[in-house]
């Protein structure tokens, strides 16, 4: 039976300090060339997703934006987008009514680039817009009417809890929204999404892709609880929130004891061993 293993990267398989330890890189890739089928599924983008995973021979396609797309990881092609259609203009008016500026992710011309409001980021956004400098996608607008160019694909707002709150409730249900605090900013974010970008979609396709029978999860927020749902097997790290805790198959080591690499390596071995 051909089992795919994805796993989440931030406070999952990458340590507190965003790096993946010597260990869980020699690891994987030993267990990826014993005949391992691994991949990732992340919130990052493709560029920040390689950086901290730099290293690590996961040849088959990633899930990035948290399943907005399904990427070549040899080419870096898009095998699998996720657009929102013009309804995303409407939300972008209705944040902005409100005095939330959210980072906009849109492909403009062809050429991938976030764009923000270089006059009205709160201090989180501030915070993640320095984890980024130098990056070639960074398009800081001096109208917010800029942030409607292209065609966009995510908005992430850094903002207050009661501000957030609001948005996320009134648009879970339409888009898929993910509202939860940065785990190293403690800042408070809401992501929206179209709906058909989840985690578990991108996951479908790539079993689909690679004729997977199984599916083996591990993750730790509340943005690994869709593809957790639909897996065979779900491991979530100690440090995981709660709610994925309650839905896993087992609590595994945490995030910086190497917990994925770990269980991999004990299975792995295990049952090639049988």
């Amino acid at each position: 039976m051909k089992t795919l293993y994805v796993s989440d990267l931030d406070g999952t398989l990458l340590q507190s300090n965003e790096t993946l330890s010597e260990y869980t890189v020699k690891t994987i890739n030993e267990l990826v060339e014993q005949g391992m089928i691994f991949s990732y599924a992340t919130a990052r983008s493709y560029i920040t997703a390689k950086k901290v995973t730099k290293g690590l021979e996961a040849r088959i396609p990633l899930i990035v934006y948290n399943g907005a797309f399904v990427i070549d990881n040899v080419t870096g092609e898009i095998l699998l987008s996720n657009y929102f259609d013009d309804s995303v203009k409407d939300v972008l008016d209705d944040l902005i009514s409100e005095q939330i500026y959210p980072i906009v992710y849109a492909y403009i011309n062809d050429v991938e680039k976030f764009s923000y409001a270089k006059d009205k980021c709160t201090r989180g956004m501030k915070v993640f817009l320095d984890s980024r400098k130098g990056d070639v996608r960074e398009n800081a607008v001096d109208d917010a009417k800029q942030l409607y160019e292209g065609n966009v694909f995510y908005l992430t707002c850094i903002d207050e809890e009661e501000k957030l709150e609001v948005f996320y409730e009134k648009y879970k249900d339409q888009y898929h929204c993910v509202y939860q605090k940065d785990i190293y900013s403690g800042e408070q974010w809401l992501e929206i999404m179209p709906k058909t970008a989840t985690k578990a979609n991108g996951i479908a396709q790539l079993k689909e892709l690679l004729q997977c029978e199984k599916l083996v999860v591990f993750g730790d927020g509340k943005n690994d609880i869709d593809m957790f749902e639909m897996a065979d097997e779900t491991y979530a790290v100690e440090n995981a929130v709660e709610e994925l805790k309650s839905i896993a198959t087992q609590v595994i080591g945490n995030n910086n004891e190497d917990g994925v690499a770990k269980w991999l390596c004990g299975k792995i071995m295990m049952v090639s061993n049988r």
